[in-house]
């Protein structure tokens, strides 16, 4: 059950659907969510000795006038569909705190927008979020308009770890889902072959009321992100679950490269766990 969940909002009013995405998820679970934004953007350029003072202050007054404009938008739309909601200006450049995934610890799902190579990078938050908070993390395309739909959801199955989290992370929305698929993607790296054929995991599902069908197929030389995502396509698919990846680097994790992939092409709403 999802009774509360945390979105980071957008300063910038182009990506600001992310507040619509949010919203319509604590609705559709009767939840409280609390919108977070970052006064000031984390720029490589703040670091610079030489980068002027007042260039600097300017910038970061405008971003966080933007900050503020942003959470205002946010308290409006809650406002307007009658959801439970606060919210939180973060002062700490995102790049360099760990203080959202700390919050995102005590909330049931985290909303994020998928980095825009024109206006946002949102990466490192992501990662951060994935790797620290012990919860869920919804990652929303940046060219997503419309609320996150549930006519047909994918999940991906092989059998580990992160896949099983992200399954069962993911069964709220599963329950409310017009089809759901286990998707098993044959490759190179396959290890258990009965594990792999899925028909344990969708028992236990079927048991939790979730019926679902079962769907092998093979990758080919585009990978297994990329056959994912074109499966997904033909599949006209609304909600894709997976388990993120990664690999531990200086005590850190560090995004695997069919989690990486995906984070940079997706096409639809994507759920993460680890």
């Amino acid at each position: 059950m999802i009774k509360d969940l945390i979105v980071n909002l957008e300063r910038s009013p182009s990506r600001g659907a992310i507040d619509g995405v949010a919203i319509a998820i604590a609705r559709m679970f009767d939840a409280h969510v609390s919108g977070a934004c970052f006064a000031y953007e984390s720029l490589p350029s703040f670091t610079m000795p030489d980068f002027p003072s007042d260039v600097m202050t300017k910038m970061l007054a405008e971003s966080e006038t933007a900050a503020r404009a942003a959470v205002e938008r946010f308290e409006a739309a809650c406002k307007r569909e009658g959801v439970s909601a606060e919210h939180h200006l973060l002062e700490t450049p995102y790049g360099t705190s760990g203080r959202f995934p700390r919050m995102a610890r005590r909330f049931d799902l985290s909303v994020i927008m998928q980095s825009d190579p024109e206006n946002a990078d949102n990466d490192i938050l992501i990662e951060q979020v994935l790797f620290d908070s012990g919860r869920p993390v919804l990652i929303v395309p940046y060219i997503q308009k419309a609320p996150v739909k549930l006519d047909r959801v994918i999940c991906g199955w092989d059998g580990s770890r992160a896949a099983t989290r992200a399954i069962n992370d993911a069964r709220p929305f599963l329950r409310r889902a017009g089809a759901v698929e286990l998707l098993i993607v044959r490759d190179h790296k396959v290890r258990d072959q009965n594990e792999l054929r899925g028909i344990e995991m969708a028992n236990h599902l079927a048991r939790h009321g979730i019926k679902l069908d079962i769907k092998m197929i093979t990758s080919p030389d585009i990978g297994v992100a990329g056959t994912i995502l074109s499966h997904v396509a033909d599949s006209s698919a609304d909600l894709l679950v997976m388990g993120g990846y990664g690999h531990s680097r200086l005590r850190e994790f560090v995004l695997g490269g069919v989690t990486r992939e995906m984070l940079a092409s997706m096409t639809v709403p994507v759920l993460m766990s680890h």
